[in-house]
């Protein structure tokens, strides 16, 4: 049985994991929910597919997405929920409120080959990061998935 760790304890309020389609920020979600008592799962796609239907996929649209996902953590802060976040992008903007709200961001990496096999966005589509719309250099913690369980083992090390 998985401990989770209490708010009090965790020394932060929040984690926002970004990074290019398929490079497991849905599964470090999950996995991090398990550790965090209170978590409050954010997913991008979620978002986009629930309230930011109106949007499409452009560089300003993007940026509107994820001030609207920002607010949504802020609304499960503020009720007392630990919101664990995943987008494909983030901005210096987002990023700076993320410090402000002690909400720490983490890049997930996963070689561009890897992201390849596991989304054909990046042969088919526009307007994908990564491919047309450059990824913003911020910086965060990185975390590097090769789709082994060495990631799996740095989300436990990094949840602790």
């Amino acid at each position: 049985m998985i401990t989770k760790i209490k708010l009090e304890q965790a020394g932060l309020k929040g984690i926002w994991f970004f990074g290019l389609a398929g490079s497991g920020k849905t599964f470090a979600s999950n996995k991090c929910a398990n550790f965090f008592e209170k978590s409050f799962l954010i997913d991008g796609d979620e978002v986009r597919r629930l309230i930011s239907f109106d949007l499409g996929y452009s560089s300003l649209e993007r940026n509107t997405q994820i001030r609207r996902v920002l607010g949504i953590a802020q609304i499960a802060q503020s009720n007392y929920q630990f919101p664990i976040v995943s987008t494909v992008t983030m901005t210096e903007e987002v990023h700076q409120k993320c410090r402000q709200l002690s909400i720490e961001v983490v890049k997930i990496i996963r070689p561009m080959e890897q992201l390849q096999k596991v989304r054909t966005i990046y042969k088919t589509d526009q307007n994908v990061v990564g491919k047309n719309i450059k990824q913003v250099n911020l910086n965060t913690i990185k975390m590097y998935n090769n789709g082994g369980r060495e990631f799996e083992q740095r989300l436990k090390e990094f949840a602790k």
